[in-house]
């Protein structure tokens, strides 16, 4: 199982990949193939910032809904390669990861490693 401690690390890893994954890959342009992981990623930044766990600023959003989240995001991205048509183009790199982020989620515990009192914003 993956603590909350080490999926914290995780978010934070994945989102930055994903933002710039388009480069490191050669794909970056201003398609649905490039917006869609750095949207992902950008968002991923965010909400693991307001989550309550480790490593966040400001513990506002629960974990089991942060867990949540990272689940519809893993699925958007594995399929977005069919959903948005440029599958015919590059796939592989979205279905790797947004795969990547679902097993993280069903490996990932349910409840944080210790109790936070949400920070105030």
């Amino acid at each position: 199982m993956i603590s909350s401690k080490t999926h914290a690390i995780l978010d934070y890893v994945v989102g930055i990949l994903l933002i710039a994954l388009p480069w490191l890959l050669g794909f970056a342009d201003d398609s649905a193939a490039t917006v869609i992981p750095v949207l992902l990623g950008v968002s991923t930044l965010l909400y693991s910032l307001l989550t309550n766990y480790e490593y966040a600023m400001a513990r506002v959003i629960p974990y089991k809904i942060h867990l949540t989240i990272d689940f519809a995001a893993g699925f958007l991205l594995l399929a977005s390669p069919w959903l948005f048509g440029f599958s015919d183009r590059i796939y592989l790199p979205h279905v790797i990861l947004g795969a990547f982020e679902i097993v993280a989620v069903l490996l990932s515990r349910k409840a944080t490693s210790t109790v936070y009192a949400p920070k105030q914003i």
